[in-house]
């Protein structure tokens, strides 16, 4: 192998290396990204229109469908195009730029589910104060201190990749540019790098996770001051986000939280976390609420 300190371009071998399972990876990746694109443009434009959503949960919500469809945008297009693509060729300063894009929106999106969770806790857990802690400006403040973080988090990942030497060939075995697949290409010894790693994606992503998971507990374990019909309902609500959050959460941690090994399953893992959770979240968070329903369909039934 040979060292290239200043290489300019590397490979992408994408989801398939097969002339028809990319086509099939074309389509059903195509039709994915048009529908998340759809779903959370209309949450997003629903909420900014609507005078009946102005509560924090839907302040966060926002933003998070918001951060989904950046989120997604960062690595659907160039697996489409790439899938069709005889050559899939990305340069250097184009896999910078997306792995600082992949970790800006994906943190964010993890801070604003940490935050959202929070709300939920408040309003059911603490009733009486959630005017006082789920004011505008404590929102506003938070969805800052999301932004921060994710810039924060992102710029430690490039200071990281930008330091790597590469061997010849640059090939890289994914659908998209990230810290991890990069570090099998170097050609240095990348296990204090690893390490930072795993304490910057893998702490966020693990502690976020608990986080979460603490707070639906408190959740659940209050259900009991309410009603029968009202527990039923903030079961099968709580019940969705969970099944969300672990579908996001679990792969995020198998693969920031390990050595660097190559498996081939790994590529299927960062599936659910790039494009599918970008999908279910507006799904799971609108066509189970009532409340949006409505909204969405007095706006929208308006403008038609």
């Amino acid at each position: 192998m040979e060292v290239n300190s200043s290489v300019n371009e590397f490979i992408l071998l994408g989801l398939a290396q097969n002339l028809l399972k990319d086509k099939v990876v074309f389509v059903i990746f195509l039709l994915l990204y048009l529908a998340t694109l759809l779903a959370n443009f209309l949450i997003v434009m629903t909420i900014r229109n609507s005078q009946t959503l102005g509560s924090a949960m839907y302040f966060f919500l926002f933003y998070l469908s918001f951060a989904d469809a950046c989120f997604a945008t960062t690595t659907a297009p160039r697996l489409v195009v790439d899938s069709v693509s005889e050559k899939k060729v990305i340069s250097y300063n184009e896999c910078m730029t997306q792995i600082f894009a992949v970790h800006f929106f994906g943190c964010m999106e993890i801070l604003v589910l940490v935050f959202m969770s929070f709300d939920r806790y408040v309003a059911i857990c603490k009733p009486l104060w959630y005017t006082a802690f789920m004011s505008q400006r404590v929102c506003g403040t938070l969805v800052k201190l999301a932004e921060v973080g994710a810039c924060v988090h992102s710029s430690a990942q490039i200071l990281l990749a930008l330091k790597l030497p590469f061997c010849d060939p640059s090939v890289i075995d994914h659908y998209f540019c990230d810290i991890q697949p990069l570090l099998k290409l170097s050609c240095v010894d990348t296990y204090v790098i690893n390490l930072l790693i795993v304490f910057n994606s893998g702490a966020i992503c693990m502690v976020s996770f608990i986080l979460l998971l603490i707070s639906y507990v408190f959740i659940l374990r209050s259900l009991s001051n309410h009603s029968a019909e009202g527990r039923k309902k903030a079961l099968s609500t709580c019940t969705s986000h969970i099944i969300v959050i672990v579908l996001f959460f679990v792969p995020c941690i198998y693969t920031y939280t390990r050595p660097v090994t190559a498996f081939p399953v790994d590529k299927v893992v960062a599936v659910f976390y790039t494009i599918g959770t970008p999908l279910l979240n507006p799904l799971i968070y609108t066509l189970r609420n009532a409340e949006v329903k409505q909204a969405m369909r007095k706006l929208w039934c308006n403008k038609l």
